[in-house]
């Protein structure tokens, strides 16, 4: 056994050991470590079993590093929602005070009419209506018209009131609602700022990551202990499959919509590095796009993977699951329920890509399929 097949060996045997999940350390003390690795690689190039261990850690970091961007892209799509949101109340709010400024101005033109009937008519004292020996039937019909204006000019007055007040709260609500909106534009800037600082480290993260992966057959070494590390995962998703309520599965002969906008990079059986060929397509996107399900079924992963950065997978029934892979955010959690074409994730470049885009699989009983023969352009 040589030197290499062992130090392949110890890798693969080693990732499969860790735990899915690491918890992320804060970004000055994963600075601070990136610059100690970068220092040992400097000092150590040459050495074949340092460089391994270096890229293993630098692994790890790039892992704490892409969590931490998922972590504040999610705050920045959750705060752009609910500037969206905000928008729109105060839309409403205007559109609705526009309508009460309107009633208001109809209103206050009737009393002012029904005022203006009465003044006219004048005052028609009881006692002097019977000294003008008016009959007592055209008295009992003039007090009863009396009374009906009275009331009509008392309806006028109180619905002036209601919708004086009506206006009063929306103009409060205005107020509520432009401030909500201040503070989220400037929670939208701070998180941005904080995703931007994210990602600065992660790229310097992915420059040394890069750097220990210059020969082929380091590029080859990787490949397939990500291969190992995507089996694992689709291996529990299977046995999680068994546990779930069954749902309608996938129809090749019903075509669906393709998750992501944008053209393949990568098709589907295509040639990955050496043997390894592609058991999905990557999608090229715009970064930050929203990701759709492309059909209903239940998130049963979501997490980083190595290689293929944050990860989600849902379980459409019938043995039929759909990957989707490089996210910049996941929208979901594990147990989740989604709805055909509901947003589950962001498109990014996280498991060490250079280029934004998707990674999208689907399988059918754990084996990898062509996404093509279910989704359409």
């Amino acid at each position: 056994m040589n030197i290499r097949f062992f130090i392949k060996a110890s890798i693969i045997a080693g990732f499969l050991s860790l735990p899915l999940t690491v918890n992320a350390t804060d970004l000055e003390r994963r600075q601070s470590e990136l610059k100690s690795i970068q220092a040992q690689i400097n000092k150590q190039q040459s050495e074949v079993k340092n460089t391994s261990k270096q890229r293993e850690r630098l692994v790890s970091l790039l892992k704490a590093d892409e969590k931490a961007i998922a972590q504040a892209a999610r705050k920045v799509n959750t705060t752009k929602q609910d500037l969206a949101k905000t928008d729109k109340k105060i839309a409403e709010l205007s559109t609705k005070q526009a309508q009460l400024e309107k009633l208001k101005t109809a209103q206050q033109k009737s009393l002012s009419n029904q005022l203006a009937s009465a003044y006219l008519a004048g005052n028609h004292d009881y006692s002097k209506m019977l000294l003008n020996q008016q009959s007592p039937a055209s008295i009992e019909r003039l007090l009863a018209y009396y009374e009906y204006l009275n009331n009509a000019r008392i309806d006028s007055i109180e619905q002036l009131q209601t919708t004086l007040k009506e206006l009063d709260q929306i103009q409060a609500d205005q107020q509520e609602q432009q401030s909500r909106l201040n503070k989220l534009v400037l929670d939208r800037q701070q998180q941005a700022k904080k995703l931007s600082q994210e990602q600065s480290q992660r790229q310097s993260t992915l420059t040394q990551l890069q750097r220990t992966l210059s020969s082929s057959g380091a590029k080859l070494e990787q490949l397939q202990i990500e291969e190992a590390s995507l089996k694992r995962v689709v291996e529990q998703a299977v046995t999680a499959m068994k546990n779930n309520p069954s749902y309608e599965g996938l129809s090749s002969r019903k075509k669906l919509n393709w998750p992501a906008n944008g053209r393949i990079r990568s098709a589907f059986g295509s040639k990955r590095s050496g043997q390894v060929k592609w058991k999905g397509v990557i999608i090229s996107a715009d970064e930050g796009q929203n990701v759709s399900a492309i059909a209903g079924g239940k998130v049963i992963y979501a997490d980083w993977l190595r290689g293929f950065g944050m990860v989600l997978v849902v379980d459409h029934g019938k043995g039929y699951m759909s990957l989707y892979g490089h996210a910049q955010a996941l929208l979901k959690n594990a147990g989740d329920s989604v709805s055909k074409g509901e947003s589950i994730a962001l498109v990014g470049r996280s498991g060490g890509q250079t280029e934004p885009g998707l990674y999208f699989e689907v399988r059918h009983k754990g084996q990898a399929v062509d996404p093509a023969r279910y989704c359409k352009r």
